[in-house]
This record gives C-alpha cells, sequence and structure tokens, in this order.
C-alpha cells in the first residue's frame, strides 16, 4: 500500500471531517448540558472532539490523515457557528498532532483499539496543554483539577480510542470501507478478534 496521499484519500479525509465538523458543533451543545450536572461530568463527553482524527486514520491509515481530519474538523466547527471561535482551529492543531504522533510512533502499522485509545490519550493531553496554557486550570481546586483531567482521559479513551473503532468496524462490516481500502482476509480476521 502506498505511504503518500492520493487525491481520493485527500476527498475522502475531508468528507469525514465535515461529518465530524457537525457532529462537534452540535456537540457543544449536549456538553453544556452535561455541565449543569457539576463536578466536571462534561469533561466524560469531550473525548468527541477527537474523533475525526482515529476514524479518518483507521479508515485511510495513511501518515498525516489524523491532522488533515482533525485540522479540518475544527475549521468546518468554526464555520458552522462554533461558540469557541478561533480557539476551536487552534485546539484541532494540537489534538490532530497528538493523535498523528501516536500512530507516527506506531509506525502507521497499528490499527487497533489500544492504539486508537493512545492516540485518544494523547489528543486529551493536547487539549489539556492548550488549557493550562489558557491559564484556565490554575482556577480549580487540585480535587476539581484531578476530576478534570482524569475526565477528560477517560473520555479521549472512550471516544476517541473505543467508539471510533466501534464505528470503523461497522462501517467496514458493510462493505463501505471498500471504496477506501478493499477488504482482505486479515481485515475480516480483525473483526473477530476479541480486543
Amino acid at each position: 500500500m502506498s505511504k503518500g496521499l492520493k487525491l481520493t484519500d485527500i476527498l475522502i479525509t475531508i468528507v469525514i471531517a465535515v461529518v465530524f465538523a457537525l457532529i462537534y458543533r452540535l456537540w457543544a451543545d449536549v456538553s453544556t448540558v452535561v455541565r449543569l450536572a457539576g463536578l466536571q461530568l462534561d469533561e466524560l463527553v469531550y473525548g468527541v472532539w477527537f474523533m475525526a482524527a482515529t476514524v479518518a486514520f483507521l479508515l485511510i491509515r495513511k501518515p498525516g490523515v489524523a491532522l488533515l481530519a482533525e485540522v479540518a474538523a475544527a475549521s468546518g466547527e468554526l464555520v458552522a457557528g462554533s461558540q469557541y471561535g478561533v480557539e476551536a482551529i487552534t485546539y484541532g492543531i494540537g489534538q490532530g498532532l497528538g493523535a498523528e504522533l501516536v500512530f507516527l510512533l506506531l509506525r502507521y502499522r497499528s490499527f487497533s483499539a489500544a492504539a486508537a485509545c493512545l492516540a485518544g490519550l494523547a489528543s486529551a493531553a493536547a487539549s489539556l496543554m492548550f488549557d493550562w496554557y489558557k491559564g484556565s486550570l490554575f482556577a480549580l481546586q487540585p480535587w476539581n483539577l484531578s476530576l478534570l483531567v482524569v475526565f477528560r482521559l477517560i473520555g479521549g479513551i472512550f471516544f476517541t480510542g473505543l467508539c471510533a473503532c466501534w464505528l470503523v468496524k461497522a462501517l467496514e462490516a458493510t462493505g463501505v470501507t471498500q471504496l477506501v481500502r478493499p477488504a482482505n482476509q486479515a481485515d475480516y480476521d480483525a473483526l473477530e478478534r476479541p480486543q
């Protein structure tokens, strides 16, 4: 398989990004409602904002796709009227770089749930670094900060890792992904293996 991105790969990545841009925009309202419960529970759903990177990489399986998808999704979220403004793009760049770094360290050869979960952790860590830089973490008491960090990491693992894998496996089961890459016997065997 060619490692370079073809025009088809880029176009499919952009389509994935557009879908996630709309999800990201709508998810801001979900997060706001969950925030009303208090105790940083909205951080448990924060991982949805990292999903474009892992879904795109697990589908296309080429270097650069995770970063491209996350930045494009964040840009689309901004265009769709994100309440976070330009900050959505800066976070998208960091989160995409976090996921891309994990896939790079795995030499772009691991398409497992574990790899996706690590990408989710890295994206969550990147978003926390931006929060630290903005200074928004300094106002929290240590117990509240601990909840924020732990819940965001859990959200990254669950949504960006596990849910992204489930979504891609569901797409693979329908045969839609054959448009992106032909399925081979190893792909079908991977679907049957417990993770």
